[in-house]
């Protein structure tokens, strides 16, 4: 658009803007704004139209009162801004506005005070535009560190959850409670925080979904997160959009038949942390319109300081987006729809002293008021622009909360469940037969496969980075198919299918993650998983704050499973040989993060049994595609799920141990079983299923998730004086978490992968990382000081001290595990 044409589209929206006024006077009073919010003439037009259209909707019956709705909304935004900046620089709130001096300062600022202030006016015009059109609707932000400007809205609206509204009543003592607690830092004498606010969303904001800690996860989960009838605002960053991969998708996986309506707002307030956003350096959103526009959105722009400009933005999006999605039902246009998407411009930190500087993302005053008279004096100044008298403010806060008048659930209330989500379970195809080989990942694949079908109230959400088909999971990804908007005939694809594919390991486990009221699976190769961690923390810390809280989880588990495992990965090179994202997880609470190996067909089953039993934790499965042998009956199975460990051979009395962690590993400890066997060697072999329930427990939920003393001691026995572990990952770390069952360093070793790779198949890599059968005997025979000829045969030995031939070792047609080769 030109200059001209600007010139004259702004020239005739004042004219319009100033006809409204004059025929309005409620109108005008609003638009005569309030302190440093201001209404733009654009913005004053759009409004005047957005009450004539809510008037002839039915949904309001008094155009005067919804202006002095926004009057209020107005007042609010300037209290809770004035709340916000108290919040990081004071221990002390007069609600008479008076000045403050020097000692009712803390001694250091603490919050990121300018995106706070940016984020007052959207939140406050999210609260408006429900209380205007009678409608709750849910939120989700990105920018967690924002967290003040929702806390102290929340505080002067009321909408507290009951650990918030107990200590920080609408007082002065009570705000004086929640400038104090900001950043306090206080612990429980247990260790736990004690305080109910945080630094960002926690379990006590109300309404938050998510803590908004790592930015970027917002902007790949909120397209999948309402369901049918629910309506969700999505505040995000400027700086995340721009630099997480992934957040412009949303067009492309939004579908009107399963997923509610979604209204993202982005606050471009410039800034990435301590860099200019693209969008701030050109000077113009002209750039982003377009680039969004040709990623199928529908861009509108509003002035971001505005909560009048936020509410009118907000309903803008769902009427279009409602009316695209009901043509979309009834066969009319295509996907991907063009989904509304709204660019919030303002200034970082607008409303007080500093915007706009690189201050503003923190501390925006240049003297710290607690040491410094000036710093005194230009807080006070700012922050006076933004007080608002107490009876005025009263009055204000009554015109918005008008949930008993609208039949309306408060914020802090809607949308949550109210019981825990069951899932109906299908008879599962047990193995009877254990004398043929199997692979674990198959029968999950059937048995999810069916628990969907039978399951059409829960929405099903399969997260997909690689390939499920090489993944074997063909009966998944024949039902739910691959989510893509033109579908090639004869592959497994849909419009509306459940499998959200794309090469980005974090937008797809999004996906899953935001689907918390369905049913969901998140399947990789087990090198890339490492690249979810970071998101699948949020979602971990955010459900343990919960438990810490009493709160419940209805939600179920989410199952991740890891195959193309580092042992049946050899022949794609050492890139594709990676179990740090289990040795890292292994590392977060036991109770909420579960971390299993099933072994066979059948424990494959009753880990899918108990897995979608179970609510608010993570299952990370670490599973095997190919064939491998079967063990354990349908009993055992559940029993070892349950137990998370299992005595495979032998009876806990032996005075040697070998303790498998991993089908791979479980296999090669059998097959040095067999020699041990025959050269009379007594041992027992325990499996481990659910290592982190051997632990020693890091708080009392974790204990309560451990395994009791006497079953670990029926299992492993108290007469062992040799334990060899050979584990799935590296060493080190697993024989850090099974501490309790160390003997002692000469008399406990653990095998696993030690980095070695290549272009290799699976005894390969066994062999590469000395944990073939071989290295097992080996290993013992230094130990326990054997006679190594009983064992191995001379060839063997060189084979294993890496003078000899591997495939000695390696190929299954030269030896017989039965007897030892004699040279």
């Amino acid at each position: 658009m030109t200059d001209s044409h600007q010139d004259i589209q702004r020239i005739q929206l004042e004219h319009k803007a100033d006809l409204y006024r004059h025929k309005a006077p409620e109108f005008a009073h609003w638009a005569a704004g309030y302190g440093v919010i201001k209404h733009q003439a654009q913005t004053q037009v759009r409004v005047y139209e957005l009450i004539d259209m809510l008037a002839v909707e039915g949904l309001i019956t008094d155009k005067s009162h919804a202006y002095k709705l926004l009057s209020a909304a107005d007042r609010v935004a300037s209290a809770a801004m004035w709340l916000v900046v108290h919040m990081s620089y004071t221990r002390r709130i007069f609600l008479d506005g008076r000045d403050l001096r020097s000692f009712d300062f803390k001694p250091q600022p603490k919050g990121f005070l300018g995106g706070a202030l940016n984020m007052v006016p959207a939140y406050v015009g999210y609260m408006a535009i429900n209380a205007l059109s009678g409608i709750t609707r849910s939120w989700v932000m990105e920018q967690g560190h924002c967290v003040a400007a929702i806390d102290a809205v929340n505080v002067l609206l009321g909408n507290l959850k009951p650990a918030q509204a107990e200590r920080y009543q609408m007082t002065e003592e009570g705000l004086s409670k929640l400038a104090a607690d900001f950043y306090a830092c206080e612990l429980t004498p247990e260790g736990i925080q004690k305080l109910p606010i945080s630094s960002r969303v926690s379990v006590h904001t109300a309404g938050g979904m998510s803590e908004g800690g790592y930015l970027g996860v917002t902007g790949l989960q909120y397209m999948h997160q309402p369901l049918p009838g629910e309506r969700l605002v999505a505040f995000l960053s400027d700086g995340a959009f721009e630099e997480q991969r992934g957040s412009d998708w949303a067009p492309r996986w939004w579908r009107a038949e399963d997923t509610g309506l979604v209204m993202p707002v982005m606050i471009a307030n410039g800034r990435r942390i301590d860099q200019c956003t693209t969008t701030a350096l050109s000077g113009e959103c002209s750039w982003l319109e377009q680039y969004l526009w040709h990623q199928h959105y529908d861009p509108l722009i509003i002035d971001g300081t505005d909560p009048a400009a936020f509410a009118w933005s907000l309903y803008e999006m769902e009427q279009r987006l409602g009316t695209r999605g009901e043509a979309l039902l009834h066969g009319k246009g295509r996907y991907p729809v063009r989904l509304p998407y709204t660019i919030a411009v303002t200034t970082k930190g607008y409303g007080f002293a500093g915007a706009g500087t690189s201050r503003a993302h923190t501390s925006p005053l240049e003297h710290n008021p607690a040491k410094d008279a000036e710093g005194v004096s230009e807080f006070n100044t700012s922050a006076r622009r933004l007080w608002v008298p107490l009876v005025e403010l009263l009055q204000s806060i009554a015109l918005l909360n008008n949930h008993e008048l609208t039949e309306r659930p408060r914020e802090a209330d809607n949308n949550t469940l109210q019981m825990p989500i069951k899932v109906v379970m299908p008879e599962l195809f047990w193995l009877q037969n254990l004398e043929a080989e199997k692979s674990s990942v198959a029968a999950f694949d059937l048995s999810f496969a069916h628990l969907a079908k039978i399951n059409p109230q829960l929405r099903v959400r399969v997260g997909n980075p690689d390939q499920l088909q090489a993944n074997h999971l063909y009966q998944t990804l024949d039902f739910l198919r691959h989510r893509v908007c033109d579908p090639h005939p004869g592959q497994p694809e849909a419009v509306n299918g459940s499998v959200i594919t794309a090469l980005n390991e974090e937008a797809v486990v999004s996906a899953a993650l935001a689907n918390a009221k369905g049913l969901n699976l998140v399947v990789s190769y087990e090198a890339f998983a490492t690249k979810m961690l970071g998101i699948l923390r949020q979602m971990l810390t955010f459900n343990r704050r919960k438990k810490q809280a009493d709160m419940p989880i209805h939600e179920l588990s989410m199952g991740l499973l890891l195959t193309s495992l580092v042992w049946e990965n050899g022949e794609h090179e050492h890139s594709h040989q990676d179990p740090t994202f289990v040795d890292a997880l292994i590392n977060e609470p036991a109770d909420i993060a579960r971390v299993v190996f099933p072994l066979d067909w059948n424990c494959a089953l009753a880990t899918l049994e108990q897995l979608f039993q179970s609510h608010g934790q993570l299952w990370t499965m670490v599973m095997a595609k190919t064939l491998q042998p079967q063990y354990l009956s349908m009993n055992q199975a559940c029993q070892l799920v349950s137990d998370g460990a299992i005595c495979l051979k032998g009876n806990a009395d032996e005075s040697l141990q070998l303790v498998a962690i991993g089908s791979f590993q479980l296999a090669e400890i059998m097959k040095a079983s067999v020699r041990l066997a025959t050269a009379s060697i007594e041992h027992s072999v325990v499996y481990i299923f659910e290592p982190g329930r051997l632990r020693e427990g890091r708080d009392r939920w974790e204990k309560k998730h451990q395994l009791s003393a006497e079953y670990v001691q029926r299992i492993f026995g108290s007469l062992p004086e040799y334990r060899l572990f050979v584990v799935h990952g590296h060493p080190e770390p697993w024989l850090a978490v099974l501490r309790t069952l160390d003997l002692g360093p000469e008399r406990t070793r653990a095998l696993g992968y030690i980095n070695h790779g290549g272009t290799l198949d699976t005894p390969g890599m066994l062999f590469a990382n000395k944990t073939s059968w071989a290295h097992i005997l080996f290993t013992l025979i230094g130990m326990m000081d054997l006679n190594v000829h009983d064992l191995l045969s001379a060839d063997e030995v060189l084979a294993v001290q890496g003078r000899g031939n591997p495939k000695l070792i390696t190929d299954p047609a030269i030896h017989d595990h039965s007897l030892p080769q004699e040279d």
